[in-house]
């Protein structure tokens, strides 16, 4: 699968560090940067302390990309074959677990900024929006955690025997 994350107006250096090292882990490609989303390097190029802090140099293996509308980097994916996938909670949602791309689809997982999430004209350009299930009075989680959720699952359905399905594997001693 070829897995590439778009990050529109979310504030926090953190919740952006931390997005970049799970994408990392991933296997995510390139992370576009969309609105006022900050990049990982100020205007000299230097990477930012606060997203260092989170990130521990995943932006050096992460491709990353400013963009400055979302709406067309979403509109140039999608015209290149990747589904779009936007984590937001919506009357169109349904559970994230019931997406199950294969080894040869083209993702892109759109994620939104932290209070206000996605706007309704980004949402109407998706092919499917996702939610993740919740029990408590709180009905969110943060940005950077709700990521790590789908983005990880989006990775085991690639190659689900690989992993065991959820078996619990040895540890090399």
């Amino acid at each position: 699968m070829e897995f590439v994350a778009i990050l529109h107006n979310i504030r926090s250096l953190h919740n952006v560090g931390s997005i970049f090292r799970t994408a990392d882990a991933a296997g995510v490609k390139k992370i576009y940067l969309g609105g006022i989303t900050p990049a990982p390097t100020d205007v000299f190029g230097r990477v930012r302390p606060q997203f260092a802090k989170v990130a521990l140099g995943a932006e050096k293996y992460v491709k990353w990309e400013k963009i400055r509308h979302t709406a067309e980097a979403v509109a140039r994916l999608k015209d290149r074959g990747y589904k779009i996938l936007a984590v937001e909670q919506s009357r169109r949602s349904l559970p994230y677990y019931r997406v199950r791309p294969g080894s040869r689809d083209k993702v892109v997982l759109l994620m939104g900024a932290e209070v206000k999430g996605l706007p309704p004209a980004l949402l109407k350009k998706c092919d499917k929006i996702l939610e993740i299930p919740m029990r408590g009075r709180k009905e969110s989680l943060n940005v950077a955690v709700a990521f790590g959720i789908v983005a990880y699952h989006l990775f085991l359905c690639e190659s689900p025997a690989r992993y065991g399905q959820g078996e619990s594997q040895p540890r090399n001693k």
